[in-house]
C-alpha cells in the first residue's frame, strides 16, 4: 500500500475549513491532513478541533506546514498567494492555488520554479462552467473570450475600486462596474474574481480576455456568463452559484471544483482534459 499524501492547508477560513473537512472525511484511505496554519492561530485550533484533530496539527509558520506536507493546499489570499507557492515550489512540495488571481505577474517565475524543483501547480476552475472546453478549443484558434459577472452589490463592500467610483447602497438597477482585461479585473477585484485569473491561464491570456463586472441588486447568487468563440466552436455557458455559508463572497461550487481537483490528484483515473 502506498504512503498517504501529506496535506496541509495554508489559510482556515471557509475555504480551507471546507477542504480539511472533506480530506478527513472522504479521502483518507489517500490522503492525510498533517498541518494546518493561519495568520491567526485561534482559526486554526477552531478547524482542528472541528475535524477531530489533536492541536499538534496547527503550526506558527508557513515553513513548518511546507516540511510536513507533499501537497500544500493555499486558501489563504491573493496577496499572499504568491508567497506560499514560491516557497512550497522552492521546497519541492505540489501546491493547489485556490486564490488564483494572486498568481497574475508570476506566471514566468511560477513555471521555472515548479519545472526546477520537479513540482506541480493546481488551479481549480472554481465557480465556472466550460473550462474543460475553453482548453480543448485553445489547442486550435480561439478568437474571443467574454466573461461577464453579476453580483448583489454587497458581494462589493470593501473593494477598494468601486468604494472610489460607486455608490452601491440603494441601488435599483444593475450597474455596471468594470469593463476591461482580465488582468486588470484580477488587480481591481482580488477577492471577487478569480474566475477571470482561471480564464485568462486556460484561454488565450489574462489581456486579450474580456471581463465585465456588474452589481445587480434584483440577483441573489453569484452568476457567471461566459462567450467562447473559436474555430471549433462557439461556446455559451451560465453558471448561478450558490453562495457559501459561511463567505457570501465565496461561491460553493468555487470549493467544490476544489475538491474534484483533489480527487484527481489523488485516484489513478483523471476525467475531462
Amino acid at each position: 500500500m502506498e504512503r498517504r499524501l501529506r496535506i496541509g492547508i495554508v489559510g482556515c477560513g471557509a475555504i480551507g475549513g471546507s477542504l480539511a473537512k472533506e480530506i478527513v472525511s472522504s479521502f483518507f484511505k489517500y490522503a492525510s491532513l498533517t498541518a494546518l496554519y493561519d495568520i491567526m492561530p485561534e482559526k486554526s485550533l477552531g478547524l482542528a478541533g472541528e475535524v477531530k484533530k489533536s492541536g499538534k496539527i496547527c503550526v506558527r509558520s508557513l515553513d513548518a506546514l511546507i516540511k510536513r506536507s507533499d501537497l500544500v493546499i493555499e486558501a489563504s489570499s491573493a496577496g499572499a498567494a504568491w508567497e506560499i507557492a514560491r516557497k512550497s515550489l522552492s521546497a519541492s512540495r505540489d501546491i493547489m492555488v485556490m486564490s488564483v488571481g494572486g498568481m497574475v505577474g508570476h506566471l514566468n517565475r511560477l513555471h521555472s520554479l515548479a519545472q526546477r524543483h520537479n513540482a506541480r501547480v493546481y488551479f481549480p476552475s472554481g465557480a465556472i462552467s466550460g473550462v474543460d472546453a475553453l482548453k480543448a478549443a485553445n489547442m486550435g484558434k480561439v478568437h474571443k473570450v467574454v466573461l461577464t459577472t453579476r453580483k448583489h452589490p454587497k458581494a462589493f463592500s470593501g473593494v477598494a475600486y468601486v468604494a472610489k467610483r460607486f455608490k452601491l447602497k440603494g441601488l435599483k438597477k444593475d450597474k455596471l462596474l468594470f469593463s476591461g482585461s482580465a488582468s486588470s479585473a484580477v488587480k481591481y477585484f482580488p477577492q471577487n474574481i478569480n474566475v477571470a485569473a482561471v480564464l485568462g491561464l486556460a484561454g488565450i491570456g489574462m489581456r486579450k480576455t474580456q471581463v465585465r463586472i456588474i452589481a445587480s441588486p434584483s440577483v441573489t447568487k453569484n452568476i457567471h456568463e461566459i462567450a467562447i468563440v473559436s474555430d471549433a466552436a462557439s461556446i455559451f455557458t451560465r453558471t448561478e452559484n450558490i453562495l457559501h455559508p459561511q463567505n457570501p463572497k465565496t461561491s460553493y461550487l468555487a470549493v467544490l471544483a476544489a475538491i474534484a481537483t483533489l480527487k484527481q490528484i489523488l485516484q489513478p483515473i483523471k476525467i475531462g482534459t
